[in-house]
């Protein structure tokens, strides 16, 4: 199955052109059993990615456009009165699928934003009383724009450690743009994508994730970049219990795409900037700007040794 994991990232790779490592990190994270946000400007493919990652692994898939007047009702779904049987029949919302876009979430007020947090936590929403599973397996991609522009609802910290990474995907190179400008449009493209995965296979590899080894050292290290954190005067912010959770664990998925069944250092700096850089707070910068140059500095300062 490994190696049909590899052609899930070619045919995605073919679809995206120019963002390789963005993709592989996407799947890193899928394969995580954790969920993506992915901070750009409009027009840099974030809703094309996520059609092309739902197609190849053969997901249910269902896009929510999250605007000012969204409500959590909209999300989750609702009851409603049948008259020939006399009783309330619920009509589940969007969120009741495999993969879900929640596409410009920072765009909605933080009362339906929250709505996404039962469920991105516990596979599972609480609706009137009834608690409601959610498919397996479900994983939520949220989009949002940067928080300098205007109608932008920045998420709280809690909701930001629900996302095991954030990506930027950044515009493309010079090759990949004329690339996109001589080739087919993208969305043209998405269609022919032929399922390579099924969500049984998915789930198999899911559980190999855990299975991966890593050594004592390895555990250390991860330890001295959460210790750096919480004792440096840089940062406002350090990383939390889930936030070394979730570096190990994205460690442990970058590995088996790597086609190895134990990690080394080099998994951890490589999913580092993803899964720390939202997570952590200047202390000059409060605003959550000044991540990626924390993150610079613990790969530099940390030894990993």
């Amino acid at each position: 199955m490994r190696g049909k994991l590899e052609q899930c990232l070619e045919a995605v790779d073919r679809i995206l052109l120019g963002k390789q490592v963005q993709v592989r990190l996407a799947m890193t994270c899928l394969l995580a059993r954790g969920h993506l946000l992915i901070e750009d400007l409009p027009g840099m493919g974030k809703t094309t990615l996520s059609h092309a990652l739902a197609r190849v692994l053969g997901l249910s898939f269902q896009r929510i456009q999250f605007t000012s007047d969204l409500l959590p009702g909209d999300v989750l779904g609702t009851s409603v009165f049948d008259k020939e049987t006399g009783q309330f029949v619920f009509h589940p919302g969007p969120i009741f699928a495999e993969l879900v876009l929640a596409d410009e979430i920072n765009r909605a007020t933080p009362k339906a934003q929250s709505a996404l947090l039962e469920a991105m936590e516990e596979g599972q929403v609480t609706i009137e009383g009834a608690t409601r599973p959610l498919p397996e397996p479900f994983f939520v991609i949220a989009t949002q724009n940067p928080v300098t522009q205007g109608g932008t609802f920045a998420l709280p910290e809690s909701q930001l450690d629900r996302f095991l990474m954030r990506l930027s995907l950044g515009y493309p190179g010079r090759a990949a743009e004329k690339a996109l400008l001589l080739g087919e449009a993208r969305r043209d493209l998405l269609p022919r994508l032929e399922p390579i995965l099924t969500p049984a296979e998915l789930a198999a590899l899911q559980a190999e994730v855990p299975k991966v080894h890593v050594s004592d050292a390895l555990v250390d290290y991860v330890l001295r970049l959460a210790e750096a954190t919480r004792s440096q005067p840089a940062f406002a912010l350090g990383l939390s219990p889930r936030g070394s959770l979730a570096l190990l664990a994205a460690a442990r998925a970058w590995a088996l795409l790597a086609g190895r069944d134990y990690a080394i250092p080099e998994d951890v700096q490589a999913v580092l900037p993803s899964v720390a850089g939202h997570r952590l707070r200047d202390q000059a910068d409060p605003s959550g700007h000044g991540g990626g140059a924390l993150v610079q500095w613990l790969q530099r300062e940390v030894p990993a040794l």
